[in-house]
């Protein structure tokens, strides 16, 4: 079995993507989903982010608004929330893998995968990507989103340029839907090809 990551900044149209591949047929893991089941209502992180962001989680799991305020633009902070994160993804991400050893291969949809170094362990990199206005209007069209929070957490991503150039493969999201679903398509035969043979 060989593992592709899925990676690109935010609003590129990477969860599109990510489900136009399951709908292909091939199983995706996907991290930030992983993380909102882990500090959902119960999940099994909240007495940890409680215990180190006091206030920070309640009856419906982690505020993601409180929790945000608490580590946007404080990198100590933020490397303590990874510290509780990361460990916990990782091992559904274990689990997943051991779920589908027998697929011809898979995808890690992984938004952090070059800010983690998590590319090193992979076959290959798929980077969705889309021109800048488009990004910044899909962003700004989210409920309490402003500039100054795009532009921090754009900040804090590497920048899709250099993802470009780093990448195995790249689907544009800044087309047609029938035409990104076209692109994933062909990669999706391209990498059945390459691991079949």
């Amino acid at each position: 079995m060989k593992i592709y990551g899925l990676t690109g900044s935010i609003g590129m149209g990477k969860s599109a993507v990510a489900a136009m591949f399951r709908r292909e047929g091939v199983p995706v893991f996907d991290a930030d989903a992983e993380v909102h089941r882990l500090q959902g209502p119960g999940g099994a992180l909240i007495p940890a982010i409680e215990a180190r962001f006091p206030g920070a989680t309640g009856p419906d799991g982690v505020n993601r608004a409180k929790l945000g305020a608490a580590v946007l633009g404080h990198p100590h902070e933020l490397r303590a929330l990874e510290a509780i994160v990361h460990p916990a993804v990782a091992q559904s991400r274990k689990a997943f893998l051991r779920r589908n050893r027998s697929r011809t291969f898979v995808i890690l949809d992984i938004p952090l995968l070059f800010e983690t170094h998590g590319h090193r362990r992979l076959a290959g990199v798929i980077v969705v990507t889309a021109p800048a206005w488009k990004q910044r209007k899909r962003v700004l069209a989210r409920p309490g989103m402003t500039m100054a929070k795009f532009r921090r957490i754009v900040h804090l991503q590497t920048p899709d340029a250099e993802k470009r150039r780093r990448a195995d493969h790249i689907i544009h999201t800044g087309t047609t839907f029938g035409r990104t679903r076209g692109q994933v398509r062909a990669l999706v035969a391209c990498l059945g090809r390459k691991t079949g043979g």
